[in-house]
């Protein structure tokens, strides 16, 4: 006869499966997937390494399982910034607003879901949450262009090159960010810096003045490439 868990088994189990991908996002924010160990994650969910292997069976399983849940938050963010603005083209301006201020507010987190090397399977990952981006750009720019504000275009492949642009270019502030591997660092091995304390003059400072100069740059780019014009053309 097979064993069955009884709920309270299966809710303490479930309580602890979250507290390891808590701890899990908690790492790649401060060290990017090189540091996020199967050793490093049980440490600070709290359990042995043996416990961990009960929930994940690899390090490629826990790292698909944590950028799922690290993009979903993501993308409810995004999405609930684009159904506070009125037309298609404030809801794009909106998408990517809030995708790059987010990231630039979080840019170790930032870097490891977009650009820092890993399994193959996040980068599989990776291509679903390009997507999911540029999925939400395409209704948007399908609807400005039947109600003329936009004008005729492949919604799908303007979408798909937006978000790769604007992919491109938050690499290079993400990679520049306190806390960012350096350049040629491995993508496993020793853990990377962490990130600064909370509460850095410098690096919020700084992290303040690279979103105030990149963001509209960003929200500016997009508008003009869709064919539309932005409130600083004359």
């Amino acid at each position: 006869m097979a064993y069955r868990r009884t709920p309270a088994v299966q809710a303490r189990l479930d309580a602890q499966r979250e507290a390891v991908l808590q701890a899990a996002v908690g790492l790649l924010a401060e060290r990017g997937y090189g540091g996020c160990t199967m050793a490093a994650v049980a440490d600070r969910a709290g359990i042995a390494t043996g416990s961990l292997y009960q929930h994940f069976a690899n390090k490629a399983e826990l790292s698909v399982q944590l950028f799922r849940r690290v993009v979903t938050r993501e993308m409810a963010a995004v999405n609930a910034a684009v159904a506070l603005r009125g037309t298609p083209r404030e809801r794009i301006a909106a998408v990517v607003e809030t995708f790059a201020t987010r990231a630039l507010r979080a840019p170790r987190l930032a870097y490891a879901l977009l650009v820092e090397p890993a399994d193959a399977v996040v980068d599989t990952e990776r291509l679903v949450f390009r997507r999911a981006f540029r999925d939400v750009i395409a209704t948007e720019i399908t609807a400005a262009v039947a109600s003329g504000e936009l004008p005729q275009q492949d919604a799908v492949l303007t979408a798909a090159a937006l978000v790769g642009a604007v992919g491109e270019a938050l690499a290079g502030p993400l990679a520049a960010a306190p806390g960012a591997p350096a350049p040629g660092a491995p993508a496993s091995g020793a853990p990377a810096p962490a990130a600064p304390e909370r509460g850095s003059t410098t690096s919020d400072s700084t992290t303040s003045d690279t979103t105030t100069a990149v963001v509209p740059a960003l929200v500016s780019f997009t508008l003009r490439a869709l064919g539309g014009r932005d409130d600083s053309d004359a």
